[in-house]
């Protein structure tokens, strides 16, 4: 069959796309993940595309735990043996008949989801996929017991995670599944829940990510609009303040003990979108909520008291030529532009944005960092709320005007530009001395 070699807009798009994806590829290989979904994920027919997914993060050679839920399938359980269900506070009391149900949907929960990982087929996602799944009594659990009056019988809570053992299977090449299932000493079993059992993992392995499949876009603010990035405090006042639904409402207290307690970052994203997973993890702007611990350093606008600590990180670039000089008194009167990067009083870095509000863009400039504190993703954080802040704004596109630093620009998704392109007020002042490139991005 003949092949057509010409770049389309779709071709273009994806070559795009997988090279900006790059920085994550070799972020995430080798890295923990934690991913945990109700069982609705398999009983609505989603878990098959999910494993298109799973099987993307396995070739990257990123060690993947996945513990699932089986709430609709014990329900369906307890329909086929004539069991009613009963739930205190939300919870499921769990006695000898309930038991037996909770242990037949999770041992078909599980062999479904095994099946499916084990795919091969020609011409699919999974063609050439060599995912080997493990499972094991990973959790020790200990009974809920008795809680005002109410005798949970064996519901159970998480005691202890065997992370040395889901270790050696990681170490093995293995994907690691956990059901919401633990043991106890005795020989007792227990039915635990899915966030439960998802988080104690996560924790006890410090794992890079903690992530929820949730049936939401993630947590939102009081108008409904997705809040795509929480510190654990900012994430506890959401939990706080917010009608939240009630899914959020039990994952994001998860995700803020985990990240709390040693987890990089803890996710919470739609189960419903297709490919959810890999445009949280593989895209700049992502898709869902993302939790991350507390910090000493803080992004803030600037005031007249940082001018110095401004001009301590400025003044060595501008005598190299690498930033132009910009005078105390122009610093001063151009203060509301800046925002900087402060631990504990300490300025490490520092950026200014400029907007053009009819032209829907913005300039970022004077973007620096104290060199001691290079190495730190300082600079990608300063850019990141350049962005955010130039989004609130209403506008549509940033660019910078750069003579020595314009790899990192391009590495960071921005292109080469042509001097029309700029605002016509700023190209007026365009300094063709200096010979500055302009390059611009999409926000």
């Amino acid at each position: 069959m003949a092949r057509n070699n010409n770049s389309t807009p779709k071709t273009e798009a994806f070559v795009k796309w997988f090279r900006s994806a790059t920085p994550y590829i070799h972020q995430w290989g080798g890295a923990t993940m934690v991913i945990a979904f109700g069982g609705e994920v398999l009983a609505d027919g989603e878990f098959q595309q999910l494993t298109h997914d799973i099987n993307v993060l396995v070739s990257l050679e990123v060690r993947v735990v996945l513990v699932h839920g089986t709430r609709p399938q014990i329900e369906e359980q307890m329909r086929q043996h004539g069991v009613t269900p009963h739930y205190v506070a939300g919870r499921r009391v769990t006695d000898e008949k309930a038991l037996a149900c909770v242990k037949e949907a999770n041992g078909i929960v599980r062999v479904e989801m095994e099946a499916l990982l084990s795919m091969e087929l020609a011409n699919s996602p999974m063609w050439g996929a060599d995912i080997r799944v493990s499972s094991g009594n990973f959790v020790t659990a200990k009974p809920v017991g008795v809680v005002n009056g109410v005798d949970f019988g064996h519901t159970g809570e998480v005691r202890k995670i065997d992370a040395e053992g889901i270790r050696r299977r990681l170490d093995d090449h293995e994907v690691v599944l956990i059901s919401p299932i633990g043991f106890s000493p005795t020989g007792d079993v227990f039915n635990c829940t899915l966030e439960d059992v998802a988080t104690a993992t996560a924790i006890a392995l410090k794992a890079d990510k903690l992530i929820f499949l949730t049936e939401g876009q993630g947590a939102t603010d009081p108008k409904g609009r997705l809040i795509s990035e929480l510190t654990v405090k900012q994430a506890q006042e959401v939990v706080d303040n917010n009608n939240l639904p009630l899914d959020i409402q039990l994952y994001l207290p998860c995700a803020v003990r985990a990240t709390s307690q040693g987890v990089g970052r803890a996710h919470l994203i739609s189960r419903h979108v297709d490919g959810a997973l890999l445009i949280e993890l593989f895209t700049h702007h992502g898709i869902g909520t993302m939790v991350v611990p507390e910090s000493p350093e803080r992004i803030r606008a600037a005031t007249g008291q940082d001018i110095p600590g401004i001009v301590q990180i400025l003044e060595p670039l501008e005598q190299q030529g690498v930033l132009v000089k910009r005078d105390r008194d122009v610093l001063e009167r151009e203060i509301g532009h800046f925002f900087v990067l402060e631990s504990d009083g300490n300025i490490l870095g520092c950026a200014a944005l400029y907007p053009f509000p009819d032209a829907k863009t913005a300039e970022l400039a004077a973007l620096a960092v104290n060199p001691f504190y290079r190495d730190g993703g300082r600079g990608e954080r300063l850019l990141d709320f350049a962005v955010a802040k130039a989004r609130g704004m209403g506008l549509k596109s940033l660019f910078v005007l750069s003579t020595r630093t314009t790899h990192w620009f391009i590495e960071r998704g921005f292109a080469e530009a042509d001097v029309a392109t700029l605002p016509e007020r700023k190209a007026a002042l365009y300094n063709y001395d200096r010979r500055s490139k302009v390059f611009s991005r999409s926000i």
